[in-house]
């Protein structure tokens, strides 16, 4: 297993330089000029120079250089800085000044290192996205074993017709729908995120989640949904299996026959649809955040989208792509957990 996540590892690096490649080439194309929003009071010779400090007179191949030295070796030596200089985990470390007086990926925008605004907007991403998927992972699962268990019944076709709405409906229609019944009409819940609201008694804890319902509620729908679709198909394949009935003829409890036997067979393909889905989540929190004015990395990249920040906006795709290779390699390791015929050594 080891030289397999190693070797996967290596394979990593020529798919992302490939994957940054298309982007770059990609947003190249994209029309708009950066320094549109500058002030028209700016003399035509100070724009000049603001365009070739921001690396615009350059050749394509030339930026992105540029760009992969600055992704790639630059922003990994800011963060050993922060870890040896700031981190109270690793304080004891020396001090290390690597990245002194070297040039970062700036935006276009903010005209400050798009990996620092990241980081500031990250958290906000991660409360939301991350609780909305372990709730949707946690509440899908119950639901895919007992529907499947006992399918056909109130209950398997109540589920059915659940995660068929939570399927169908997008997010862009569901958090609307959401604000005008317990925002505008109930007034039960506010109906914009305050990502300043700091969290220090149990007051000021109720305030963070009240706030956090709707858009957990909405991207945790669709997870709900096609996991626990996942999750009820690969348990009526396995029910059916002689292994099944050979363990049942065997005197063993059918809580144990299902729950034990039955659930690690049927987590193998819905391990994929989890891991997956991550980033999938991701890509969907981009119009929940705008939705609910959730100042995380969805709002950025929308923001930069409309600005024509392209550092962040490549910076932000490269990211997810990252996660998409990351996940994908979790779940190859998984299935090798999962099931000890799997094996990659």
């Amino acid at each position: 297993m080891l030289t397999f996540t190693i070797r996967r590892l290596l394979l990593s690096i020529p798919t992302l330089l490939f994957i940054s490649l298309v982007i770059f080439l990609l947003l190249q194309l994209a029309p708009g000029d950066p320094m549109a929003q500058v002030p028209l009071t700016v003399p035509p010779e100070v724009k000049e120079k603001m365009r070739e400090a921001l690396g615009l007179g350059q050749p394509i191949y030339i930026q992105y250089w540029k760009w992969l030295v600055q992704v790639f070796w630059i922003e990994p030596q800011v963060f050993i800085d922060y870890l040896t200089n700031r981190s109270a985990l690793f304080s004891w470390l020396p001090d290390t000044n690597l990245s002194d007086g070297k040039l970062r990926v700036i935006s276009w925008q903010t005209r400050s290192p798009v990996m620092d605004i990241v980081i500031q907007r990250m958290p906000q991403t991660l409360w939301v996205v991350g609780l909305a998927y372990i709730l949707g992972i946690v509440i899908a699962i119950p639901i895919g074993i007992y529907s499947a268990y006992r399918h056909y019944s109130v209950f398997d076709q109540a589920g059915t017709f659940i995660t068929m709405i939570g399927f169908s409906i997008p997010p862009f229609f569901t958090g609307p729908l959401l604000i005008v019944i317990f925002s505008v009409s109930l007034g039960w819940l506010p109906s914009i995120y305050d990502t300043t609201h700091v969290v220090n008694d149990w007051a000021s804890f109720k305030v963070q989640f009240m706030q956090m319902i709707m858009p957990v509620m909405v991207l945790a729908l669709q997870t709900t949904a096609q996991i626990s679709r996942y999750m009820r198909g690969a348990m009526l394949d396995n029910l059916n299996q002689d292994y099944v009935r050979t363990a049942r003829a065997k005197g063993l409890k059918e809580s144990v026959v299902v729950m034990v036997h039955v659930l690690r067979n049927s987590m193998i393909p819905v391990v994929t649809i989890i891991a997956l889905g991550m980033p999938a989540i991701f890509g969907g929190a981009i119009i929940t955040e705008n939705v609910f004015k959730v100042n995380g990395i969805g709002q950025l990249l929308l923001t930069a989208l409309r600005a024509n920040d392209l550092p962040m906006v490549m910076t932000l795709t490269f990211i997810f792509a990252v996660l998409i290779v990351l996940f994908n390699l979790i779940a190859d390791i998984l299935y090798g957990l999962l099931d000890p015929r799997i094996r990659y050594d």
